[in-house]
């Protein structure tokens, strides 16, 4: 079964060459290797012309990386279309896992891994994988395929709006299939966590296989956008109005989405507010529905004056935290 893999990179020279090699050191290598040069300007398009025939490079105008992948998916010739960030890294079994997920499920329209984080080129331990932290139940229906590896036979959107445990890097999708429901859905584009609205539209489109192996390693460095925990929630939230408005068939879901939205704006406006931002608390509190005295109060305190403001905010701030460890 073939496979192209897809890399989008802008302005990851630095980067750029671990990812291709670990794409080239896999026990089964892909059938092509498309990077896609989204518009640099620090040589990332020489690196990856460093390597000759075994990659092939497209350089287009700065576009956003939803929009770059969706050039390597129209480009690729596979079978099967293979995802990496330019910054990530798979071990050396990852496609050959995903290969044999299909052939024990050739109606497998995408797939996943799970991942774990890479630190300073150290990878965490297998226990902290990503998948660990799903609420209970969440993988009870997955039929089983084989070892550490299923499908579900059903959509699981519903599911990815409570726990979102799916990462671009880890995933392999049948090409035509991706294609014809619209591949990489840019009306979010540049929005943190972007992705999101497509593993959505993926997950409405079973089956959607799951490798329960952490394959793939999240490198974090100072360019991670996903570090920043109140923006990811924040863009999750506009991603989740985006979805509701533009796909008619989630509205039996609306009252889940809307309340996803709310807790994660809610969250957002807890960090804005244990950083001090009170701009941000601001903004946010306009975004969520009237009602939560703890985000009405809040809301307050960033209203108030310096020194005021901060005086009471770290009253609050230091309540909370003594209260947090007064829990059995």
């Amino acid at each position: 079964m073939s496979v192209s893999v897809i890399i989008p990179a802008y302005n990851r020279a630095m980067l750029l060459r671990p990812t291709l090699d670990a794409v080239l050191a896999q026990t089964v290598l892909p059938d092509e290797i498309i990077v896609v040069d989204d518009g640099s300007t620090d040589g990332t398009a020489m690196v990856a012309r460093g390597y000759g025939a075994k990659v092939k490079c497209i350089v287009t105008t700065n576009s956003g990386d939803l929009a770059a992948r969706n050039v390597g998916l129209r480009a690729a010739r596979g079978r099967l279309v293979a995802f990496c960030d330019s910054d990530d890294l798979w071990r050396p079994d990852f496609l050959d896992m995903m290969l044999a997920l299909w052939r024990a499920e050739p109606r497998t329209r995408s797939a996943y891994c799970d991942f774990v984080l890479v630190r300073d080129d150290v990878w965490d331990s297998d226990s902290t994988a990503k998948f660990a932290g799903a609420p209970a139940g969440y993988w009870d229906t997955l039929r089983m395929v084989g070892p550490q590896m299923g499908v579900f036979d059903v959509p699981v959107v519903d599911r990815l709006i409570r726990f979102q445990p799916f990462f671009q890097s880890c995933l392999v999708a049948d090409r035509q299939a991706f294609l014809d429901i619209g591949g990489w859905d840019e009306g979010v584009a540049r929005l943190v966590g972007s992705d999101f609205a497509t593993t959505l539209r993926l997950a409405e489109h079973p089956p959607v296989g799951v490798l329960r192996r952490p394959l793939v390693g999240i490198r974090k460095h100072a360019g991670n956008y996903s570090a920043d925990v109140l923006a990811m929630n924040l863009g999750d939230a506009r991603i989740l109005e985006h979805v509701l408005a533009t796909r008619p068939v989630l509205l039996p879901l609306a009252p889940t989405i809307r309340a996803s939205i709310a807790r994660r704006r809610a969250e957002a406006l807890d960090t804005a507010f244990a950083r001090c931002d009170f701009t941000a608390v601001r903004q946010i509190a306009t975004l969520l529905p009237p009602g939560g005295l703890a985000a009405r109060v809040k809301r307050g305190v960033a209203a108030l004056p310096e020194p005021a403001r901060g005086l009471l905010a770290g009253a609050l701030l230091a309540l909370g935290s003594a209260r947090r460890h007064r829990r059995p």
